[in-house]
C-alpha cells in the first residue's frame, strides 16, 4: 500500500528535508508551507499522515489540525521547537497522535512516521471490505462499536471518531462497569507513562457529545469521583 504523507512546514529548508526523508523511504510526500494550504492538499486527495509544525503565518499547526480532525482521523505528528511539556499535552488534546521536538533526528522522525502508519493502515484495512463476524459487535444500550470496521452507532445514527477516541471507547466498552483511571486510560492507549492526564478529561468531554443524547447528564461514560471513569451498563441490561 503506497502512503501518502502531507508535510507542512513554513520553513523551506526544514520542509525539503523531511520531503526528502520520507521519499527515500518509499513514500509519496505533499508539502504545504502553512495550514491553510495544508486543508487545501487534504481536501484534494486522500493522506495517511500529517507532519505538521506549530507556528506557521497564515494559519498555524493548531487552528490547522482542529479544523482538519472535523473531518479526517489519520494520524498527525507535530513539530515544533518548544520542548516544554505544556507544549506536548496541548498538541495531543487538540488531535495529534505524536510529538517531535526540533531539531530532531531523521531516523527517529522516519521511526515514529512508520508506527503512526502502521496504525493506520490497520484501520483502513479493517474498513475496506471487512464486515464484521456475527456477535462480535460491542452493543451496550443504543451504544454499538464493530472492532472490525471500526463503526460507532450511538441511538441508531452513525458517529465519527478519532482513532484515540475509538480506543478509549472500546477500552471502556470491554470491561463494562469497571473503573478505569485516568491514568491506566492514557498508558493503555499512549503507550507511555503518563505524565499529565488532561488530555484524557478532554477526549472523555469530546466522546460524550458525540454518543450522549445529554452530555451534561451522560448514560453511559460517568465519573466515578476520586476514581477515574467507567460505561455504565446495568441500566441497559435486559431482564
Amino acid at each position: 500500500m503506497e502512503h501518502t504523507i502531507l508535510v507542512v512546514e513554513d520553513d523551506e529548508g526544514i520542509r525539503e528535508a523531511i520531503g526528502i526523508y520520507m521519499a527515500n523511504q518509499g513514500y509519496r510526500v505533499l508539502m504545504a508551507e502553512n495550514g491553510a494550504v495544508g486543508l487545501e492538499k487534504m481536501a484534494q486527495e486522500p493522506i495517511h499522515l500529517a507532519i505538521v509544525d506549530i507556528m506557521m503565518p497564515i494559519m498555524d499547526g493548531v487552528e490547522m489540525v482542529i479544523k482538519a480532525r472535523k473531518l479526517y482521523d489519520f494520524p498527525i505528528i507535530f513539530l515544533s521547537a518548544k520542548s516544554e511539556e505544556l507544549d506536548k499535552i496541548n498538541g495531543l488534546m487538540i488531535g495529534g497522535d505524536d510529538y517531535i521536538t526540533k531539531p530532531f533526528a531523521s531516523m527517529e522522525l522516519i521511526a515514529r512516521a512508520r508506527a503512526q502508519l502502521r496504525r493506520y493502515e490497520q484501520i483502513l484495512t479493517l474498513k475496506e471490505g471487512k464486515t464484521s463476524e456475527s456477535g462480535s459487535s460491542l452493543i451496550i444500550g443504543d451504544l454499538e462499536l464493530d472492532p472490525l470496521t471500526k463503526e460507532v452507532f450511538a441511538h441508531g445514527q452513525q458517529v465519527h471518531l478519532t482513532p484515540k477516541e475509538f480506543s478509549i471507547l472500546e477500552l471502556l466498552m470491554r470491561s463494562p462497569n469497571q473503573v478505569f483511571s485516568a491514568q491506566q486510560i492514557y498508558e493503555l492507549i499512549w503507550h507511555e507513562e503518563a505524565i499529565t492526564t488532561d488530555t484524557i478529561t478532554v477526549h472523555i468531554r469530546k466522546l460524550r457529545e458525540k454518543i450522549e443524547l445529554d452530555p451534561r447528564n451522560p448514560m453511559y461514560i460517568q465519573v466515578v469521583w476520586g476514581l477515574g471513569y467507567k460505561l455504565r451498563k446495568d441500566t441497559y441490561e435486559k431482564e
